[in-house]
């Protein structure tokens, strides 16, 4: 067995998903979740089967960030693993939905940060054990700090 770390390359305002699901319906299903729940977000999705003809599959509304989820998912190269790349909407508007897909068996990150991949490969093909999501901490909050958090909640609107 082989461990590797693979970086994936978000686009300029954009935040990534990576989960896994079970079947090839899940390009369409999860295409619906994200555009019946926020109509203006753009997204690529690729999706990479696990048996058949092994193809990475690909759906959305943006081709620049479909391009890209393709490109991440091809260095993942794990079967039945998705990337969704996300813009006008946050994946706090569509997780719920999307963890809701029947197909999807689990979500490894929702991020805009940087985030590593770590992929474990053998004679047979390659899983995602983990990732790697952002830095470590740097220090515990302050009550400054929890005054800057809770106004930014309100800045963005996601707290009244």
């Amino acid at each position: 067995m082989e461990l590797m770390n693979v970086k994936m390359d978000l686009p300029e305002d954009s935040n990534i998903i990576i989960g896994q699901t079970h079947f090839i319906k899940s390009t369409e299903d999860i295409y619906e979740a994200i555009i019946g729940t926020v109509p203006g977000a753009k997204f690529g999705l690729a999706f990479c089967e696990a048996s058949g003809p092994c193809l990475i599959r690909v759906d959305g509304n943006d081709d620049n960030l479909k391009k890209a989820a393709v490109d991440n998912a091809k260095k993942i190269g794990a079967g039945h693993v998705f990337v969704v790349l996300l813009r006008n909407a946050y994946p706090i508007n569509v997780l719920n939905r999307i963890k809701d897909v029947q197909e999807v068996c689990t979500i490894f990150c929702a991020t805009a940060n940087p985030v590593d991949v770590i992929v474990v490969e053998n004679k047979t093909g390659r899983g995602v054990m983990g990732v790697i999501d952002g830095e470590r901490p740097k220090g515990i909050e302050t009550p400054k700090d929890e005054e800057d958090r809770k106004a930014f909640l309100r800045k963005i609107g996601y707290k009244r």
